[in-house]
């Protein structure tokens, strides 16, 4: 019975003291208890400050790859076979190290038309496709990779895509972290003069989303090769970004 009393008179207690912190936004007092100080995270001055850094890729991930279409399955599977050793020797011939050839995309395919005779569609042969991705750590070298894959692979050559990248995008970040501070500590420091009130010390920092964008740059990378000039190809040039947000307390 006296555990039930004493449950319920903490209840009340509780009650009584969240009824009144609700009508006090800074501080609550209750009769025979000190005085309890409740603070909330929007007080004070809140911004949020952005980092960007520019930097030239260093990593080229290329997705490339073969496609046969036969009769039948065998034929195609061995035609793309084939031609897909000779694009794997090109790229190892090239510098490309095997731990960066990944396997992405393997199929084979039904190749169908419409017979109107028939009014179906009907099987005409057999498509087999096989993609993987590079990665590239010589960005001068991918035009003369691309052309050693191309004439390695013939008429079954596919490139579907290129991406540039930074292979340890690390001290960019720090760098776009510092600008991102700075940036935040201007906002709220012009907030505080246009306010009348006297920045404090920062009470809360949380950092956002990191990502990188591309920017296209207009000069392209040449190499000298035998037999002419290889696929020109433009780095560009790479956006490295963050935001935080920041909250300062205002001095009384």
């Amino acid at each position: 019975m006296k555990k039930n009393l004493l449950l319920c008179a903490g209840l009340t207690l509780v009650v009584v003291i969240v009824a009144l912190a609700g009508c006090s936004p800074g501080r609550a007092v209750i009769e025979g208890l000190e005085e309890l100080n409740i603070s909330y995270q929007q007080e004070g001055i809140w911004v949020a400050g952005t980092g960007e850094v520019s930097v030239v890729p260093d990593i080229v991930n290329l997705r490339l790859g073969i496609e046969a279409t036969e009769i039948s399955v065998a034929e195609a599977q061995t035609q793309a076979a084939e031609a897909m050793n000779e694009v794997m020797a090109a790229l190892t011939d090239s510098g490309v190290v095997e731990k960066d050839i990944q396997t992405q995309y393997f199929s084979i395919r039904q190749v169908t038309r419409w017979d109107r005779e028939k009014e179906q569609e009907v099987v005409v042969g057999y498509r087999v496709t096989n993609m993987v991705t590079a990665k590239i750590r010589d960005v001068d070298k991918v035009g003369s990779i691309i052309d050693a894959v191309a004439e390695a692979g013939g008429d079954l050559t596919r490139i579907d895509s290129i991406d540039f990248s930074i292979d340890d995008p690390t001290a960019y970040y720090e760098e776009a972290r510092k600008e991102a501070m700075a940036d935040a500590k201007a906002k709220a420091q012009e907030l505080a003069k246009l306010a009348g009130v006297k920045l404090g010390k920062p009470t809360y920092i949380s950092e956002g989303a990191q990502f990188s964008t591309p920017i296209p740059r207009a000069v392209a990378v040449y190499e000298e090769a035998v037999g002419g000039a290889p696929t020109p190809i433009s780095p560009g040039e790479t956006k490295i970004s963050l935001t935080l947000q920041v909250a300062y307390d205002i001095l009384d």
